[in-house]
């Protein structure tokens, strides 16, 4: 049986894949860790949108480069090149969702606003190895 790598993830489309997308919340950021201490280095933030298609919330991951998202809840969202992956976990396979960054729909570009909801789920956590 052959194994099947993509390392750069699998390319989706944001129509069928997910519909539409709306804006709920940050879900946590994870941050460098070094000699066992957590340093302020951001390595990702991870957000939870409604997802239409899909049925159900899912989580996004953007890189660490890009600011912190304070759209609107609920509002209307697109993935910038998405794409998906997969990790072996425990017998079974966790599928990841990774994106160059979220925008609002229609605008082209990112214009966040301030939250109407207090977002304290908020989890920091450190960076796991791998």
């Amino acid at each position: 049986m052959s194994t099947m790598r993509l390392p750069e993830g699998i390319k989706v489309d944001n129509d069928k894949t997910f519909g539409e997308l709306k804006f709920s919340a940050l879900r946590r950021t994870r941050f460098k860790e070094e000699g066992g201490e957590v340093t302020t280095e951001v390595t990702s933030r991870t957000y939870d949108l409604r997802c239409k298609v899909q049925g159900e919330m899912i989580q996004v991951t953007l890189p660490p480069e890009i600011p912190e998202k304070t759209f609107e809840y609920g509002a209307v969202v697109e993935l910038v090149e998405p794409e998906v992956g997969t990790v072996a976990d425990r017998g079974g396979v966790t599928i990841f969702i990774r994106a160059k960054d979220i925008a609002l729909k229609g605008k082209g570009g990112n214009r966040p606003t301030a939250p109407t909801q207090p977002q304290n789920n908020h989890q920091t956590q450190p960076d796991k190895k791998e």
